[in-house]
């Protein structure tokens, strides 16, 4: 079994999708040992049984226990869909006409198929092309009549069930929530899950909306705006600003946006999603022919390289893991890649904020810390934290020095999971007493091996140990001067 070399930490975080695959026990196990940071319930396939169960898997795993896995729950959102076909597919050659039709109540056939979105000709106009099946289909809609719309087939190929469709440009309203996703945030609460991805955000009132059924629920969870329609970009840093994390959603993105947009947006998304201190997942296809091969395309191994090189925090796994035949091998090579993409100097080095003010004293200890680690050539710093706000800014700038996040919250630990070069450890301090507290950080450090006697490292804390936002101090130490 690959694991990752206890030498190179790796900063980019790994999250992998939980499914079918992974509910052998020693699939479960071996994508652990090769890193996995988060796991993702994807609320789109499985029951919530199903669901119930792989969360509990994970939280009985010594691996994912000690290494603080956070858990991501994903929302299916209002995808639109047609609907089925009484062969199962059809072929549709180019120039014929196909019709869509949201009151059809029968099964699809070569000429036309029901559509589960009953507004679907009131966002649509003549001219409008639209991509189904992720846009391996394409139609150009000729007439609205009759409650009905009439396309031609501009690209044609074989379209089966239940294939998603979106309009080039984007401009498909469906609300974000169905009743399944608010079932679906009950039963996130219930899991206690540590992030909830909200799927196809228009705006950040579907953020705020998202943040007010999580607090009717007693949930605490981060949210995750997935970016994956067109009406997002234009609302890109409302969302930003509204959410805790965002995931740049590549396939309904990429197919509303036009592939050749797609990688100055993620790109973009990175850059911005950092600079207003907030986390960013990279998504979709990153290794998607490891789905049936055991090793990854050069393309994937560049894609992958790319997105560690622009700042994401995370980078993640989809079918690769949950229905693939090599997930341990997927995550093994994901982790080789962001190791080797992150020895690259312009991974290590930045001038983020140099030149801005700070508003809160725990926010200017977090930036004074960066800059004074990066230029002394600390080993190494160690953040007491209660919330994780501290970390979060930390890990804004860009570093090769490890940020151990020293904190006797599980949910804290499992929140920084996520976090670009931040890694969580449970410490409780025993006394109030402040060289005392040093030199337990520095036990505890020494113990797991992140530093040797004559390391320098940075250490930060508040004055009132155990108070939210309260970090006032940075101190420099060598491990083994007593602190």
């Amino acid at each position: 079994m690959e694991t990752e070399s206890p030498a190179l930490p790796r900063r980019t975080k790994i999250v992998a999708t939980l499914g079918p695959a992974t509910d052998h026990k020693m699939v479960l196990d071996g994508i652990m040992r090769a890193g996995v940071n988060v796991v993702r319930v994807n609320f789109s396939h499985g029951t919530a049984d199903d669901h119930r169960r792989r969360v509990q898997s994970v939280r009985d795993n010594p691996v994912a226990a000690d290494r603080h896995v956070a858990i991501l729950a994903d929302l299916q959102g209002p995808k639109i869909r047609i609907g089925n076909f009484s062969g199962g597919t059809v072929d549709l050659e180019d120039g014929q006409c196909f019709v869509l039709d949201p009151n059809r109540d029968q099964p699809g056939d070569v000429d036309g198929v029901g559509v589960t979105y009953p507004s679907l000709t009131e966002d649509l106009q003549v001219g409008d092309t639209l991509l189904l099946d992720d846009g391996r289909i394409r139609v150009i809609v000729e007439e609205i009549k009759d409650g009905r719309v009439f396309t031609r087939v501009r690209m044609g190929g074989r379209l089966s069930d239940n294939k998603g469709i979106n309009r080039l440009g984007g401009g498909l309203s469906a609300g974000a929530f169905t009743d399944k996703d608010r079932a679906d945030v009950k039963l996130a609460a219930e899991l206690e899950v540590d992030y909830l991805a909200v799927s196809f955000v228009r705006d950040a009132e579907d953020v705020r909306e998202a943040r007010r059924m999580l607090d009717a629920v007693g949930s605490q969870a981060a949210i995750v705006a997935k970016i994956e329609r067109a009406e997002a970009v234009e609302n890109i840093e409302e969302i930003v600003r509204a959410a805790d994390a965002i995931m740049i959603a590549r396939g309904d993105l990429g197919v509303e946006l036009g592939d050749e947009e797609l990688p100055a947006a993620q790109k973009n998304f990175i850059r911005l999603a950092r600079s207003l201190d907030r986390v960013v997942i990279t998504a979709t296809q990153m290794m998607e022919s490891m789905i049936e091969n055991p090793i990854p395309t050069r393309a994937e191994v560049f894609d992958v390289a790319n997105a560690v090189l622009d700042g994401t925090d995370a980078v993640m796994l989809s079918a690769e893991t949950a229905v693939g035949h090599h997930p341990d091998k997927a995550v093994a090579a994901m982790a080789r890649i962001c190791i080797g993409a992150e020895k690259h100097p312009h991974a290590k080095h930045s001038q983020f904020r140099m030149n801005e003010n700070f508003h809160r004293i725990d926010e200017a200890i977090a930036m004074a810390s960066m800059y004074t680690a990066n230029h002394l050539e600390a080993t190494a710093i160690g953040a007491l934290t209660e919330s994780g706000a501290t970390v979060l800014w930390m890990s804004r700038i860009s570093s090769g020095i490890p940020i151990y996040a020293l904190t006797p919250h599980g949910t804290t630990s499992r929140k920084v999971s996520l976090y670009r070069g931040v890694y969580p450890i449970a410490f409780e301090p025993l006394s109030e007493d402040s060289a005392e507290i040093n030199e337990a950080a520095l036990a505890e450090l020494r113990k797991r091996g992140a530093v040797q006697p004559g390391d320098r490292v940075i250490l930060t804390k508040g004055d009132r140990v155990g108070r939210h936002g309260g970090t006032n101090a940075m101190k420099i130490v060598e491990v083994g001067d007593g602190a």
